[in-house]
């Protein structure tokens, strides 16, 4: 490939390059308008107006951005535009001045999972298997990546921390970053940042760009625009809704969104960050509570346990189980339990009941999913299922406050610490605080603590209706106590009300599960 220069917005005019893409120029005035900003480019009056609508800033730059923010409302083109720029940086741009034998110089575009980078990585073959002159430069192609005859590579990566590292970046392109997430990194997109630009030092002119729809007001999206949008000073960021970037998309689909959920449509379409939205539980107050190398905590004999439930069908989400009991006025977690799709629900129900069992419990609290066929699956293994008075966003709140005042001791495992850290909490037009997982993340443990913290502060604060003892004349003894009239199952066969003693005849050896 020549080394003459080419700009990326020459390139787009030609019809033998990019130009087929763009035979309706007027609905991409405004992406021109970005892309002379990012590359430095000479703009036209027309597009030093959107820059400086578009950026909050007075004066055109001068020179390339290193480093660009995009917060761009949905079906905006911001995925394409992203393709476009990594082929044009791989195909127009030479590198191998700056390369030791044997490296290549990689464009890495990231997303939240390889199935949404391949958007992008889609639009990039598209854009290399129908420009014969750049399809001859490929050398081997994946779905995943592409080698090019000139020592670069365009490949797909998820967003970690630790999978980033290792390589010599030309440019890196991070796909929705507001809605990155991962298990083992206290800052997953600073983590993911911090462990990128090390590999660019080496490159003159690699460029590191973001572009997201923007969400909550926080992580590295927020940052960016909270510090750089209308200052005169790099990085370069850019916000623009979904019409003013992509203008084929209806606005009836915009109006219905807004008609639907108002402040989901303005971040989703209008591109503003969402201040509905804040963390439930501060990462500081989570790891407060966690108690270091504890992973779980046999039982014992004078506790009495609370078992809660998240059940799942076993071809999508998690099913998990919590055990909670309660020591004076703090509650601790005793166990967690997590299977991963895909399972038998028979099998794992199997599983958690044994272990419910092994807790001297006789009774597990869960949801109303799956209507009967959870409790039956329970029921079969001596467990009864119990219908939770609370939904998930009310366990949540209540959850709160043990968390915040340290009351609450929990295991140190890494996925529920991130799980909670990752609820978030929003007022719905009711009025009403809905707690939930962000986009795309999960909270099925987290589910399942809460609801085994809180029902166990729950039980621990309920009087007790009654208390026994087995006598050597083989008749189990009641007393009432606080709560008369109650009903009370202690081992197979055998129950009283209002204190009454039943006189057990024919016995089996006997195995009483006290669950007071």
């Amino acid at each position: 490939m020549s080394t003459a220069p080419l700009s990326i917005l020459a390139a787009s005019a030609d019809p033998n390059l990019f130009g087929r893409w763009f035979r309706h120029r007027e609905t991409w005035e405004v992406w021109f308008a970005f892309l002379a900003a990012l590359f430095g480019l000479p703009m036209d009056e027309e597009q030093a107006a959107l820059y400086r609508h578009h950026t909050g800033r007075a004066a055109p730059p001068t020179a390339a951005a290193s480093e660009a923010w995009l917060v761009v409302g949905r079906r905006g083109g911001k995925s394409f535009v992203m393709a476009l720029v990594a082929v044009y940086l791989a195909c127009f741009r030479q590198y191998r001045q700056h390369l030791q034998p044997g490296e290549r110089a990689t464009i890495l575009v990231i997303a939240a999972d390889r199935k949404q980078a391949r958007t992008i990585m889609r639009y990039v073959d598209g854009l290399l298997s129908n420009i014969p002159i750049l399809r001859s430069m490929v050398e081997n192609q994946t779905t995943e990546s592409v080698d090019l005859n000139n020592a670069v590579t365009i490949e797909v990566g998820t967003a970690s921390h630790r999978s980033t590292r290792g390589y010599t970046f030309a440019a890196v392109l991070c796909d929705e970053i507001a809605f990155w997430r991962t298990d083992d990194s206290a800052e997953p997109d600073y983590a993911i940042l911090d462990a990128i630009r090390p590999g660019m030092a080496t490159i003159p002119g690699a460029m590191l760009i973001c572009a997201s729809s923007p969400y909550a007001r926080r992580g590295a999206l927020w940052d960016a625009f909270r510090r750089h949008w209308a200052a005169d000073t790099a990085p370069l960021v850019w916000r623009a809704a979904t019409r003013e970037m992509n203008p084929s998309v209806p606005q009836s689909l915009i109006d219905e969104a807004t008609e639907r959920d108002a402040a989901s449509a303005r971040a989703e379409y209008m591109a503003e960050f969402r201040a509905d939205m804040e963390m439930l539980l501060t990462r500081e107050a989570v790891a407060a509570c966690v108690s270091p190398g504890i992973r779980e905590r046999g039982p014992t004999r004078r506790h009495r346990y609370f078992a809660f439930v998240d059940p799942s069908g076993g071809s999508a989400d998690s099913m998990t189980l919590a055990i909670a009991h309660c020591e004076g006025e703090d509650v601790i977690l005793d166990a967690v339990r997590e299977a991963v799709p895909p399972f038998s629900p028979e099998a794992v129900v199997a599983e958690f009941a044994k272990l419910v069992h092994s807790y001297g419990a006789s009774e597990v609290t869960g949801d109303r999913y799956g209507g009967e066929f959870p409790r039956e699956l329970f029921r079969r293994h001596g467990i009864s299922y119990r219908l939770a008075d609370k939904t998930r966003s009310e366990l949540y709140l209540s959850l709160v406050p043990a968390m915040n005042s340290g009351r609450a001791s929990l295991l140190d495992l890494r996925k529920l610490e991130e799980q909670l850290v990752g609820l978030e909490r929003r007022t719905s037009r009711g009025g009403r605080d809905i707690v939930d997982h962000a986009p795309g993340a999960h909270d099925d443990i987290a589910n399942a603590v809460a609801g085994a913290v809180v029902g166990a502060l729950g039980i621990a604060n309920r009087p007790r209706a009654a208390t026994g003892s087995v006598g050597y004349d083989g008749v189990l003894h009641f007393k009432a106590a606080e709560s008369p009239g109650r009903s009370w199952h202690r081992g197979p066969g055998i129950s009283a009300e209002d204190g009454k003693p039943i006189v057990a005849t024919q016995l089996p050896p006997l195995r009483l599960h006290v669950n007071y």
